[in-house]
């Protein structure tokens, strides 16, 4: 199924499907954005841009986003908004449209969920643990006992969410279809970034 769908394009900011994303508007072209999504379906794309060279306006995007609908907003006096997005549906984006807005808008294809939503114990077991590995590494102070509560979907895609890797990182996590697949790739990513923690080199780029 199609779509028209007002994108957001922001560099290492993820939305997974039931995950929460606030975020803090002020531009003023996704302030437009904003207000026109609250006047429709309260609906907004995250996508990110591929690096590119140089500055420029209107980057090339990445194929795949989450759209994540308004739950929560906040109107500033000045304009700003203040939004928290609760992640509804990745899609693909099939092209871009020529529109009069000053936000960006894409045609784009909302993709299912793919496969079993729950992990097999070895596998939860295996993502917990390099976890707090991963995290003693870095010097994360983290609620283990809050983490242990999590169902598999919010344990996997929280991380992929908010995890400190790389653009290109992110964006594989994003593109995996399979929750199991995922946590595999969550799992690798750590090591990779754990051992290069201290060398702001690291990337997968």
């Amino acid at each position: 199924m199609s779509a028209r769908v007002s994108v957001f394009p922001l560099a290492g900011a993820l939305l997974f499907p039931n995950m929460h994303l606030p975020l803090h508007i002020f531009e003023p072209r996704y302030r437009s954005m904003v207000s026109d999504a609250l006047a429709r379906d309260r609906r907004i794309g995250m996508i990110q841009p591929r690096p590119v060279g140089g500055e420029t306006d209107r980057p090339p995007l990445f194929d795949i986003g989450c759209v994540g609908q308004i739950v929560d907003v906040e109107a500033q006096a000045d304009g700003r908004y203040d939004i928290v997005l609760r992640g509804v549906s990745r899609f693909r984006v099939l092209r871009e449209l020529d529109v009069t807005t000053p936000f960006r808008q894409v045609e784009a294809e909302l993709l299912p969920v793919v496969g079993d939503t729950t992990l097999a114990l070895a596998e939860r077991a295996s993502l917990e643990m390099e976890a707090r590995r991963f995290a003693d590494r870095l010097g994360y102070a983290v609620d283990w006992e809050s983490v242990g509560r999590l169902d598999d979907e919010s344990l996997v895609n929280g991380i992929a969410q908010i995890a400190p890797f790389d653009v290109a990182a992110k964006q594989a996590l994003l593109e995996v279809d399979a929750l199991s697949d995922r946590a595999e790739l969550i799992v690798q990513l750590m090591q990779f970034f754990g051992r290069h923690g201290d060398d702001e080199e690291a990337t997968l780029q």
